[in-house]
């Protein structure tokens, strides 16, 4: 028993030295600035534990990375109206309880999301007086930012096994309802992903034995299942529209490649002016669409995930949730991929048209160049021809100015004493000066053209 004692306080020493000691030596590491947020970031958005039965309004606001003072406001609007603490502004993710009804919400990328809970048992039919019914209506209407997602769920505690599901069509104004079990058949959620008179949809659940952890994850990827199929739909209309256009610019865009190959009268000009305006409307298709396409195959992404965590089971005579929702997303989807596979196929068609035209022009412009250059060359011969010719009648010119200096010097000999035979000594300078004047020209032109070397 002694040994045990003593083998037990040892273990807890040493437990207590290896707990202190990677704290003394991390505090003298240096540490990521981003760790501690990236710690956080795991925890910034928890599930919130839901009792049964409750009503629940969700309502997703579009606001585009915009508006976040404005949310601020209007959420600190309705915490002073009841003497509560308004959330930091730098705070993703706020819940408070007001009472009658508790509120839930969320900032991401392009949305909020705000969930109003009122926990207690229907006393009339479900989705007549609902969770947003006790939200005070006057600050309510003050919501900035613009609806794309909003419904109702109501949450009961019920039987599942004898339910009575024939009466669950008149909650949803005799709509055709999608249905499934999921938490493995523990529950049973009922939807119609129809609008109704008021502009919300509905969720109704009916849960068993389910505890308030499993009933909040089950409302939270319900709720986010409604929002992101909806955010992946997004693009659809943008889709749509651009691939009427894209159609034309494809057949715009084949013309002038058959004008490429085949070669018409029509310029290489007119055709790069064509080229360009093609390529000026992809370049502005592609601004207005990559960011809605990208995130459209992110959503989806996050909706499949969604569904799978459902965990679903069939509801004989009804579709799942997953499966009516992959029939009605996936082909949405598929049309925003066509169309962005569409637009990259064009863009790089359109760079190549325009690569083969800047490649014809470029040896349009080689070809004149050449002839350019000819005319050039041609000219500087003629040039260096007539340069020649020159200065021959520059050599005449000046041996002729020479001559008559050297007449000139000679008239004045007679005065110094000096006698000689003009006329001999005249016609003998002749050929010395003109020899004299055409050396000292060429001395003078190889002097100049070397400089130019």
């Amino acid at each position: 028993m002694l040994n045990e004692l003593i083998s037990n306080e040892l273990i807890s020493n040493e437990l207590s030295e290896n707990t202190v000691l990677p704290l003394s030596s991390l505090s003298k590491i240096a540490i990521h600035p981003l760790r501690e947020k990236l710690y956080n970031e795991l925890h910034n958005r928890p599930f919130q534990s839901i009792a049964s039965p409750a009503q629940l309004t969700h309502i997703a606001i579009q606001h585009q990375g915009k508006l976040k003072q404005e949310e601020h406001e209007f959420i600190s609007l309705l915490c002073n109206r009841f003497q509560v603490n308004s959330p930091a502004e730098s705070m993703p993710c706020f819940y408070q309880d007001f009472g009658l009804f508790s509120l839930r919400w969320e900032r991401h990328l392009e949305y909020s999301t705000y969930t109003f809970i009122h926990q207690a048992p229907l006393t009339v039919l479900p989705f007549i007086k609902n969770a947003i019914d006790y939200v005070p209506s006057d600050w309510f209407d003050k919501m900035p930012g613009q609806v794309i997602s909003a419904v109702h769920l109501v949450i009961e505690s019920e039987s599942i096994d004898k339910a009575i599901t024939h009466k669950v069509e008149h909650f949803f104004d005799n709509m055709s309802l999608i249905a499934s079990a999921p938490v493995n058949s523990q529950a049973k959620v009922w939807s119609s992903f129809k609008l109704h008179e008021d502009g919300f949809g509905r969720f109704l659940i009916y849960q068993q034995d389910l505890s308030a952890a499993q009933l909040g994850r089950l409302v939270q990827q319900l709720l986010q299942l409604d929002t992101y199929r909806l955010m992946a739909t997004l693009g659809l209309p943008l889709a749509q529209e651009i691939n009427s256009e894209l159609n034309q610019l494809d057949i715009q865009l084949q013309q002038v490649t058959t004008y490429i190959a085949l070669g018409t009268d029509k310029s290489d000009r007119e055709l790069l002016t064509q080229v360009s305006k093609i390529a000026a409307k992809v370049e502005d298709y592609r601004s207005q669409s990559t960011y809605r396409f990208s995130a459209t195959n992110a959503y989806y992404d996050v909706a499949l995930q969604r569904m799978d965590e459902l965990k679903e089971e069939e509801i004989p005579g009804y579709m799942t949730l997953q499966e009516f929702l992959m029939r009605r997303i996936t082909p949405a989807v598929k049309t925003c991929q066509t169309a962005a596979n569409h637009l990259e196929d064009i863009s790089r068609r359109v760079t190549r048209a325009s690569d083969l035209l800047r490649t014809r022009v470029d040896m349009v412009l080689q070809e004149q160049n050449q002839i350019l250059l000819k005319s050039m060359n041609h000219r500087v011969h003629v040039q260096m021809r007539l340069q020649q010719t020159v200065e021959g009648l520059s050599v005449a010119a000046i041996s002729y100015y020479g001559m008559q200096l050297f007449e000139t010097m000679l008239t004045s000999l007679p005065t110094l004493g000096i006698k000689y035979n003009h006329e001999l000594v005249s016609g003998f300078a002749v050929p010395i000066v003109i020899v004299t004047v055409f050396v000292g020209t060429r001395l003078i032109h190889r002097r100049l053209m070397k400089g130019l070397q």
